[in-house]
């Protein structure tokens, strides 16, 4: 188990297994003081993906595209992402919406060059936990997740968009890998488009009318814990529409992930709690919806949060595993319904 846990020091008399301790009175929690402060909203410029041509046919010139599973997913073969143009990069992005995540493999990129091609798409992000203005390093996860969370709030490993707690959630993220074992550290994502046109029509309606309570506080307190690093900005909830309609494909996707979202603002607790239970379960049955992506070193991976979701699968090796992720902002989400009175 990580040895940074504050429980690891408050082992239990009774039974020899660790003692889980309230943040308020963890020191590294308590005496924390972010340097930042919580985000206004912005307004980013028109996504990239607007200008591009629905046919690709720029990118489709030089990449050769294979689709990974029907639903999401897709593998551009036989190009380099530092020589594509502005014109493809526009495409690039509109494929990204509609597939959700596409992948490449033996890509020559420096992380300069992976900074500046990230540009093109809008003002680059930064995570709570991030250093580097420009870019966040990506590790593995060898923990066991079903034991850490007895001790640290956050659910580590679970389904999440990176970072949906923000006012304005990220849109597009890149990862690129530097350094990773030979096997184990896959990454999995699921569709949100899939997530929503698998429910049944009454649950569409019935969630389209709420607001998912994305929080980073749990985040918060787990990265001071676990990780040993200090957040750059106060936790925050923010109140996202559970369901988004994309502002590119105009398609309609789930927007709740188990990783950030602790309940629905209209629900009461036992209420949000069953439903909670529910989307638990309807994340981890969408194989259906899925791809899990084998990482190797030079691979690299471009999302866009609002239409997916995504999560580290846990392992054992031993080797390193190192990437560099870029991440842009994205619009704040819009409900689709009036506001519930």
């Amino acid at each position: 188990m990580a040895a940074n846990l504050e429980s690891l020091k408050h082992i239990s008399k009774d039974s020899g297994f660790p003692i889980t301790i309230h943040p308020h009175f963890s020191p590294k929690i308590r005496d924390h003081v972010p340097p930042d402060p919580i985000r206004e909203e912005i307004f980013p410029e028109k996504d990239r993906a607007s200008f591009a041509d629905p046919e690709k046919k720029a990118l489709f010139a030089v990449a050769k595209a294979v689709d990974l599973t029907e639903s999401i997913g897709t593998l551009l073969e036989n190009v380099q992402l530092s020589q594509l143009t502005p014109q493809q990069l526009d495409e690039l992005a509109l494929l990204v919406n509609e597939r959700g995540v596409v992948f490449f493999r033996n890509q020559d990129l420096t992380t300069d060059q992976q900074v500046k091609l990230f540009e093109h798409y809008g003002t680059l992000d930064r995570h709570p936990a991030q250093k580097d203005v420009r870019h966040v390093v990506i590790r593995g996860s060898r923990e066991d997740h079903r034991e850490i969370n007895k001790y640290t709030p956050w659910p580590s490993g679970e389904w999440h968009a990176d970072t949906s707690f923000e006012i304005n959630p990220p849109s597009y993220s890149l990862l690129r890998m530097e350094e990773h074992p030979p096997v184990g550290g896959d990454t999995a994502w699921v569709s949100g488009y899939g997530l929503y046109d698998t429910l049944s029509e009454a649950m569409k309606r019935f969630v389209e009318g709420l607001h998912a309570v994305h929080t980073s506080r749990l985040q918060y307190d787990t990265i001071l814990d676990l990780w040993g690093v200090g957040p750059n900005r106060p936790p925050i909830d923010s109140h996202h529409p559970a369901v988004r309609t994309h502002p590119v494909t105009g398609l309609k996707a789930l927007n709740v992930n188990t990783g950030f979202v602790t309940g629905f603002a209209e629900l009461k607790k036992l209420e949000s709690d069953k439903l909670l239970d529910f989307f638990s379960y309807h994340l981890h049955s969408a194989d259906d919806h899925s791809v899990r992506w084998k990482w190797e070193v030079g691979s690299v991976a471009m999302w866009d949060n609002r239409c997916v979701l995504h999560r580290v699968i846990p392992g054992s090796y031993e080797a390193p595993r190192r990437g560099i992720r870029t991440t842009v902002f994205g619009e704040k989400r819009k409900s689709l319904l009036p506001l519930f009175r």
